[in-house]
């Protein structure tokens, strides 16, 4: 059957966490698809003021994703940006800087280990005979550059999707590449804290055409049907442009949302369930859910299990699902900023506007 499996795996990974200030459950499911591609990284205490959740759709192979959820918060807590409070910077750097670590020796060793390729009894990693230098100084994160035969690697071919909603105080900052969603529900009513990255975007096809590349089927170079990834090297080979203005850029939208005390639950999921739901209808769901369950991760799991297709003839549901939902308490936000200080609804619920199917759902 290809890509897909004759039956779904519907076993879940789940969990559930909580501090003084919010509570989380998340879940993933493999589903129809020969290949659980997808991570996630949920840190409701990042530092003693800060909680990290992010969620990575790999496309092409596992390891751009499992990097991600292995690498970058730390990128964010190293950033010079962080520790002067300046959380936009400091995620935004960090989504660029895991194309910088995943080239070279070290990025090619550090991705060959997350492939699995590496040998269980010998500790070699299959098809090399090498042994690689500077292992006793991976825990001194200064991703030192090492000798080997892929010294000159320019990193995987492979990507992965990155959406990460970062919490402190009542800040909200929302960072995203790529077309998993990060959505807010105020007062019952959902709104998109990023915009998912296609590639007829108007300002992705401007990005991609003045690069040398081309839409084709809606697919970037007829290949890839995102504008925005982290990985991807072969669309990012124009040594003339920045980063930021390659066919594919990990470059990601910044959104900074001031919570309120309207502010019920945040949800940041891949595109396995936004191919099923609208923004609206998931807030619905889980509204209609937490009446009567109060695991968070269970409703995780009953949204998986809504959003996967009873065969693979439609296509839609057979993707790997993972969502993270974040339930904000209200005591700590009431004792911050008033409701009266922030707007009615956030800035970015312009992002519906590239969206019409949803907001006709609303």
């Amino acid at each position: 059957m290809g890509i897909y499996l004759s039956t779904p795996k519907t076993e879940k990974f789940s969990e559930d966490g909580e501090n003084d200030k919010l509570r989380f459950g998340l879940s993933s499911m493999q589903g129809w698809r020969a290949s659980m591609e997808d991570a996630h990284a949920a840190f409701p205490d990042l530092d003693n003021s800060t909680s990290f959740f992010g969620v990575y759709d790999g496309h092409g192979g596992k390891v751009v994703a499992k990097f991600c959820a292995k690498y970058l918060h730390q990128q964010v807590l190293k950033q010079e940006a962080y520790s002067a409070g300046d959380l936009g910077t400091s995620v935004q750097k960090s989504f660029f800087r895991m194309d910088e670590m995943m080239r070279g020796q070290r990025g090619w060793r550090e991705l060959a280990v997350l492939g699995d390729k590496i040998n269980k009894f010998t500790g070699m990693i299959e098809g090399l005979i090498w042994s690689p230098r500077g292992e006793a100084n991976d825990q001194i994160d200064d991703w030192a550059f090492e000798e080997g035969p892929h010294s000159d690697f320019s990193g995987p071919t492979s990507g992965s999707t990155a959406c990460v909603a970062i919490i402190r105080n009542n800040q909200l900052v929302v960072a995203n590449a790529g077309d998993s969603r990060c959505v807010i529900s105020r007062k019952g009513q959902a709104y998109n804290l990023s915009r998912d990255h296609k590639p007829e975007l108007e300002v992705e096809k401007e990005r991609i055409l003045k690069a040398g590349g081309f839409i084709h089927a809606g697919r970037v170079n007829g290949s890839l049907n995102l504008a925005r990834a982290i990985g991807d090297m072969e669309f990012k080979q124009n040594k003339y442009l920045p980063a930021e203005k390659q066919i594919v850029t990990a470059s990601p939208d910044i959104n900074t949302v001031e919570l309120c005390d309207d502010d019920d639950f945040m949800v940041l999921a891949c595109d396995g369930i936004w191919d099923c739901m609208s923004s609206q209808q998931l807030v619905d769901f889980i509204h209609e859910q937490l009446n009567s369950e109060s695991k968070l991760s269970v409703v995780c799991e009953r949204v998986l299990d809504k959003c996967l297709a009873p065969s693979t003839a439609g296509g839609e549901g057979c993707d790997n699902m993972t969502m993270i939902l974040v339930q904000f308490k209200k005591a700590i936000l009431n004792s911050g900023s008033s409701s009266a200080e922030v707007p009615a609804s956030p800035p970015e619920v312009a992002a519906k506007e590239s969206n019409p199917a949803e907001a006709e759902s609303n």
